[in-house]
């Protein structure tokens, strides 16, 4: 023991620990300083920490090993060493800081806290958490304690009105109903939630309505210190409860020290209906308009409309139901496929809204309705942009206007929307529609690896959506050329996921697998729609490349009825018709009436230039070239295929990987100009590649892949 203890005052282990020891915790502490002005998240903290720890024992070796020696000397070489260890450290702590965006930046949205939890109230993951601002607030969902459940509509109504109200104080930060939904209305970890949300302060409260009275309760809690900052109860009747929510955002900002307009004064002030039983049937009909928009379910809009023009009939100057009455028709026809009152809808939306503005010039909703029949009734991409850009100069973090910008920039090809799209999930970062539609845009612009974060970040809100498995499964499919992983990340029994298997099932050559598939879809609008085409052009298509040329005739005349039928009945945005006409060409092709299908493609080709949506048209625009290919016409097709890779935004309809998949290039596939096209693309082939087979061979009917 003694011979061990002069070993170690030889080495001078305890000195060199004691020095390391000491230099380590002044480290930590300026790391601490550094991290809290950066904003760092807490793994990176505790690896710096980790790190240091490690190296205490490396500096333990290094001395015992010196010691040896004779000579606690480090050697030039070691030095070096050790010099490029710390400059790929810092180096590595510089970029996380670089990719970390700031509280103004605008991709702060990237850097809130993870938005994809399974569970609320689980610990948040790893992303980079940005400032959160003193003057933030979330609204939670109120508790309903009516005796009866139907009552549930008033008390998300009272939030909502609460939250609206809240929204119009440009100095606040008011994180959106969407991303709320899902928390309890009283939860255990308020702190982790308003991380989550990135914000200080958190609203709860509850609603119990009997008959004509009605009972309120909300509290303000200081999320960081867990505290109650402002609590209070309001009794009322249906009467007069209607004006509650805009005491409520008064005293909210008070208790932030918010600075308040005259105008925003006067806002808060502004009641709803002097009609109660107008504003019942109002907070009924945005219950289900929020159902619509969750789900992209037209039924649910179609449900509020008339409780919507009930209540304006109760009181015809109601403005705010007349603006969400345009919205919700907006979003029906949008939405809805083939239903007969479309252009209807869409002529009535816009009124609604045009009326809305008439009777409340500075209402953000009316001007929010405006847009949204500005695009979703028109394809009138500057008229909507005027409309949120007007919307957003009354309330300029509406993350509802900001995102609908986002949506709309994208159409036109501006890049701009990524930035648009961002902003809107600051405000609301557990939006899935947000989520999804900034994901596809970055897949659209071959950004693969951040679309992919966004899916995942989406998919641990909420496993089940089938928009985010489908924008999921094409990422993957796009970015790798693996069918086979795309179609493991595109399960479930929802009828748009059954089409696109069957898709990835082409591209593997399994076509019969994809007629078993397909046979199995009931033909519903939601599956088989204005850009996916009848059922029986999907199946005539399969049974063509399946080689039995009589069930794809039989199948083909039929598509062609029906696609002629959808054409004439089609509303809205003209660049539907480029997916309907290019429908019609399929058909035409598949019945040996080349002329026919060239006209139809060419009527396709120039309808979706004109619309100017620069998101769609290039869908289109794969589809006809993949028609010029089957009519054996390389000369066309590789034309219009090569300038869709050169097009911004057109990677999520056809990425170079496709080349070596889909059997529509079959017929060309040995063309010069086709095999150019390969050789240009060559590091995007993917690693399984079905085996090629003329369409015309019985062996078509299912290939074998190979590497």
């Amino acid at each position: 023991m003694a011979e061990f203890l002069a070993r170690l005052k030889q080495r001078k282990l305890v000195q060199w620990s004691l020095a390391y020891v000491a230099a380590a915790f002044a480290l930590i502490q300026v790391l601490d300083v550094v991290a809290h002005q950066f904003g760092w998240p807490d793994d990176l903290q505790r690896g710096s920490t980790l790190v240091l720890v490690v190296g205490f024992f490396v500096a333990i070796v290094l001395a015992w090993y010196h010691g040896e020696r004779g000579a606690q000397k480090v050697s030039s070489t070691e030095i070096v060493i050790l010099a490029l260890l710390l400059a790929i450290g810092g180096g590595l702590l510089w970029r996380y800081e670089r990719i970390t965006p700031s509280a103004g930046s605008p991709h702060a949205a990237i850097s809130i806290p993870d938005a994809a939890q399974r569970n609320p109230g689980a610990t948040p993951s790893a992303i980079p958490i940005a400032a959160i601002p003193a003057k933030s607030i979330a609204v939670l969902p109120f508790e309903n304690l009516s005796g009866d459940k139907d009552n549930a509509y008033f008390a998300d109504g009272m939030q909502d009105l609460i939250l609206t109200k809240l929204a119009d104080i440009g100095d606040l930060k008011v994180i959106s109903r969407t991303s709320t939904a899902k928390y309890q209305s009283h939860p255990d970890n308020l702190k982790i939630i308003a991380q989550q949300l990135g914000v200080a302060a958190i609203l709860e409260g509850s609603v119990q309505k009997a008959g004509n009275q009605v009972l309120i309760n909300v509290q303000l809690i200081n999320a960081s210190s867990d505290s109650h900052v402002w609590a209070q109860s309001y009794q009322r009747t249906l009467d007069n409860v209607f004006g509650v929510e805009g005491e409520v955002a008064q005293k909210v900002a008070d208790a932030l020290q918010a600075k308040l307009t005259p105008t925003e004064t006067a806002q808060l002030a502004t009641a709803m209906s002097g009609d109660a039983a107008a504003n019942d049937l109002f907070m009924r009909a945005e219950y289900f308009v929020s159902q619509g928009q969750a789900n992209y379910d037209p039924a649910a809009f179609r449900r509020a409309i008339p409780l919507y023009q009930q209540a304006l009939t109760k009181d015809s100057g109601f403005a705010l139901a007349r603006a969400r009455l345009s919205f919700a028709e907006s979003g029906a026809a949008w939405f809805g496929s083939g239903e007969s009152d479309l252009r209807q809808l869409l002529t009535d939306a816009r009124t609604q809204a045009e009326q809305a503005l008439a009777q409340r010039p500075r209402l953000v909703a009316a001007q929010v309705a405006l847009g949204y029949s500005a695009y979703w009734g028109q394809g009138d991409f500057a008229g909507a942009l005027k409309a949120f850009d007007a919307a957003l100069a009354v309330r300029p973090n509406d993350a509802e206007a900001l995102g609908a910008k986002g949506f709309v920039l994208r159409r036109q090809g501006h890049l701009a929307a990524i930035d648009a799209l961002t902003q809107a999930l600051v405000l609301d970062p557990r939006n899935i529609s947000l989520l999804n539609g900034l994901g596809e845009t970055r897949t659209a612009v071959a950004q693969y690896a951040q679309a992919a974060q966004l899916f995942q970040r989406a998919l641990d809100l909420d496993p089940e959506n089938v928009q985010t498995k489908l924008d999921n499964s094409t990422n993957i499919l796009m970015s790798s050329g693996d069918a086979a992983r795309a179609l493991d990340a595109a399960q479930g029994d929802q009828p748009q996921l059954l089409v696109w298997r069957a898709q990835l099932l082409t591209y593997q050559r399994k076509y019969r697998q994809a007629l078993a598939l397909i046979a199995s879809i009931p033909e519903t609008p939601a599956a088989f729609n204005y850009q996916v085409g009848p059922k029986a052009l999907v199946q005539a298509n399969l049974y063509h490349l399946a080689g039995d040329a009589a069930q794809a005739r039989a199948l083909f005349a039929q598509a062609l009825s029906q696609s002629r039928a959808r054409l004439s009945a089609l509303a809205g945005p003209t660049v539907k018709q480029g997916f309907v006409w290019n429908h019609i060409a399929a058909a035409e092709l598949g019945l040996g009436q080349t002329h026919a299908a060239f006209a139809a493609i060419a009527h396709s080709q120039s309808v979706a230039s004109r619309s100017g949506d620069r998101f769609f048209t290039p869908g289109i625009v794969v589809s006809n070239a993949q028609l010029y290919a089957e009519a054996g016409r390389a000369d066309l097709a590789v034309p219009l295929l090569a300038q869709t890779f050169t097009t911004s935004g057109s990677w999520i309809y056809s990425s170079p990987a496709l080349l070596w998949l889909d059997p529509s290039w079959d017929p060309i596939r040995h063309d010069p100009r086709f095999q150019a096209l390969l050789n240009q693309y060559a590091k995007y082939k993917p690693a399984v590649i079905p085996v090629a087979v003329p369409v015309s061979s019985s062996s078509a009917a299912e290939g074998t892949a190979h590497d």
